[in-house]
């Protein structure tokens, strides 16, 4: 196990951490449609709910954020995209989790970093609603995922090999945990370890390739430290 207290964990927030999918995510996609409509139709565009659907999935799927495609198509600010997509009446009571992740996070061995495409004050309100804090050493929420000046979130392999690099860290050392393909994919391409939690959405069986494991609880995380090679 000696080997195993070297690893750092990078572990996703939003359906990985906690269920996402529950409440949040519906809510921050009437956040995010309410603001593409006004500014489709402030450009005279179609500004319909098929229309904005259509271009908040498009640039979800095209650039791994819809952010980046508002801003780099229609200017608009990210400071103002993520404070009116995360605008919630009462966040705390929208959160869903597992039992018991505070005390997986503390059964594995190395440091843990935070790596979430959401915006630092949510993710703070999260970990802190969930009592997870304390377990992460440090935290890297999209405001600061900024590469050669330019906005770069997950799953942007110029952004992990910043964090690789100013970290110290050998990509064989690390792990991410991560229930989006896209990122595992980029991660691995890398040499990072990765780690698919399948636990809060309906997905096909199987693993990818570029998956070492797959989980469906973060409680079978500690027992299947050696299918990762750590031990």
């Amino acid at each position: 196990m000696a080997a195993s207290k070297n690893l750092v964990w990078l572990f996703d927030l939003d359906n990985t951490l906690h269920d996402a999918s529950h409440a949040i995510f519906p809510a921050i996609n009437r956040n995010m449609n309410a603001l593409i409509a006004r500014v489709l139709e402030f450009e005279a565009r179609p500004s319909h709910p098929d229309a904005v659907n259509a271009v908040r999935i498009a640039y979800w799927q095209r650039y791994g954020a819809t952010l980046l495609g508002m801003m780099r198509h229609h200017a608009v600010r990210s400071e103002d995209f993520l404070r009116d997509a995360h605008q919630f009446e009462n966040l705390s009571s929208m959160i869903r989790a597992e039992r018991g992740v505070a005390r997986v996070l503390k059964r594995l061995p190395g440091r843990k970093i935070l790596l979430t495409n959401a915006p630092a004050s949510y993710a703070h309100h999260v970990l802190r609603h969930l009592g997870l804090h304390r377990h992460f050493a440090d935290h890297l929420s999209i405001e600061s995922m900024v590469v050669h000046r330019q906005l770069r979130p997950k799953p942007s392999r110029l952004l992990l090999r910043k964090l690789l690099a100013r970290e110290g860290l050998r990509a064989r050392r690390c792990v991410l945990v991560e229930d989006t393909l896209e990122n595992l994919k980029s991660a691995r391409a890398l040499g990072v370890r990765t780690v698919w939690f399948a636990g809060f959405l309906p997905v096909s069986k199987g693993r990818p390739a570029f998956a070492d494991i797959k989980v469906t609880s973060l409680s079978q995380l500690p027992r299947r430290l050696s299918r990762l090679g750590a031990c």
